[in-house]
């Protein structure tokens, strides 16, 4: 039953996580385009980002948690591991690496040009986050493959 609980919570943080960020890229941000200026569209993300990496915290937490208490206590560390769990666990090093870079080296310098009304800096670290953010997406996603095939396919 535990390990079942500890499962949950690491899908849960990988959906909430990848699939927030594909919906900021394919959803939210093409329609923000459409429909709002650049200052409105600013501090709609300003709010949005506030919110979202909040739940990119608890993500990366769940997802680190039940990823090694899956590997050292259910699995019995590396050894006994496919190549497919190695694989997932470097590309959460990555994507947790991007994030961080994310969170404390643009979002402040977007916050604060947004705060300062500096819209040309805000969209500048704003375009520097959503590339940031695109990659990750890729890397989430090439991770949720290696981790439905190494599961299926047995690497």
């Amino acid at each position: 039953m535990l390990s079942a609980i500890n499962m949950l919570f690491h899908v849960l943080g990988a959906v909430i996580w990848i699939g927030g960020m594909f919906f900021a890229h394919f959803a939210l941000r093409p329609t923000a385009l459409e429909v709002l200026e650049p200052p409105q569209r600013l501090m709609l993300w300003n709010g949005v980002l506030k919110r979202f990496f909040l739940w990119v915290w608890h993500a990366i937490i769940f997802l680190w948690i039940s990823g090694l208490w899956r590997l050292f206590g259910e699995m019995g560390g590396f050894a006994n591991v496919k190549i497919s769990v190695h694989i997932m666990l470097t590309l959460g090093l990555i994507m947790t690496a991007v994030f961080m870079y994310i969170f404390f080296a643009h979002f402040p310098k977007f916050k604060q040009a947004v705060a300062n009304q500096n819209w040309l800096d805000a969209k500048n670290n704003l375009d520097k986050m959503r590339n940031l953010v695109f990659f990750n997406l890729i890397v989430g996603t090439l991770t949720l493959a290696v981790a439905t095939a190494g599961h299926y396919g047995g690497f």
